[in-house]
């Protein structure tokens, strides 16, 4: 198992909600134990599933684009350089409100797993 992921070597896959995602760091390839840190990309134009996970707590923080976060009853813009945090249970979704991909660094604890993400929607 590596110490080190480059982006540019993570194959890319979709999640349930939708996003494109690219793990950097999982306990699945990784020596990482309790966390996992990937990037998710959002279209132009495209919403993520409405979506919540019982047992992960995520930390999103955008990179590079704008759009809306809805954070259970909350609605809010998003933009490069904003982080925000999503406790366990809370029901969110992104939207690309921008002409360019929108990409979130987003930190898992405990590691993302498909099995931890109930659809909404």
């Amino acid at each position: 198992m590596s110490h080190k992921t480059a982006l540019k070597n993570a194959p890319p896959y979709i999640t349930k909600d939708g996003s494109e995602i690219r793990e950097l760091l999982h306990p699945a390839l990784h020596p990482v134990r309790h966390q996992s840190l990937a990037e998710a990309v959002v279209p132009p134009g495209v919403a993520t599933v409405l979506h919540r996970h019982l047992a992960t707590e995520e930390i999103y923080h955008v990179t590079s684009g704008n759009g809306t976060m809805t954070l259970g009853a909350e609605q809010f813009g998003i933009e490069v350089g904003d982080s925000i945090v999503i406790p366990p249970g809370t029901p969110h979704r992104v939207e690309n409100l921008g002409h360019d991909s929108l990409h979130i660094l987003c930190c898992c604890a405990p590691a993302y797993s498909h099995d931890d993400t109930e659809l909404l929607e």
